[in-house]
């Protein structure tokens, strides 16, 4: 049910609400393109073809744990119209995964990572002027909390920038979506849904 804000119609967040989207966990993550369009290729014998465009949305994602070094790769695959990923936040140097994963598969396709033990420490920082951080927003700024949403917003700019650059029509939907695993059975279930998803496109949600 939508609510007001300042008199305007919006959308709930389909957050939880009393979740630290900081924690050590691991994610799983949606993330869809503008109206579903299928910019990243398509899907021939039950196998995802990647375009240049679909192509440099796995190699940013890729790039995650550079950018983020407190995250750790699951299963993902970049699909034609979305992307399935899990995303694991280890801030305490500690493995978070819940299970292995399944052994490889076409690289070209879906990326199976396998977790390690460790993870180094994210960078430390000194302020280089006496502004508090966040900017004029101070700690509300969302870029200045190391989350999730943080993370998905780096990879939808970087994505967006360098794709653009050959396909300008290229966007996302403006949000994605989240599932927090809770356990080794749920793992397990959504690693191996990420691996069938090209096998299942016909009768994928996701598939308009």
């Amino acid at each position: 049910m939508t609510k007001k804000f300042q008199n305007k119609y919006r959308i709930p967040s389909a957050r939880m609400p009393h979740w630290d989207y900081g924690k050590d966990a691991a994610y799983f993550i949606t993330i869809c393109t503008q109206d579903r369009a299928c910019f990243f290729g398509t899907i021939t014998d039950q196998k995802m073809t990647l375009n240049n465009s679909g192509q440099m949305a796995q190699n940013v994602w890729m790039q995650i744990p550079q950018q983020f070094p407190y995250v750790v790769l699951g299963n993902f695959v970049v699909m034609p119209n979305h992307v399935h990923g899990i995303l694991e936040i280890d801030k305490s140097g500690m493995t978070v995964g819940l299970s292995n994963a399944a052994p490889a598969v076409d690289a070209t396709v879906v990326v199976e990572t396998r977790l390690i033990a460790s993870l180094p420490s994210p960078p430390s920082s000194s302020p280089t002027s006496p502004k508090p951080p966040g900017g004029i927003t101070g700690n509300k700024n969302p870029m200045f909390h190391e989350n999730i949403s943080r993370i998905i917003r780096w990879y939808k700019g970087r994505c967006t920038f360098e794709i653009k650059k050959s396909d300008a029509a290229f966007g996302w939907q403006s949000r994605f979506h989240d599932h927090i695993i809770r356990d080794g059975k749920s793992y397990d279930r959504i690693s191996n849904y990420i691996i069938n998803n090209p096998k299942n496109w016909n009768e994928d949600k996701y598939n308009k």
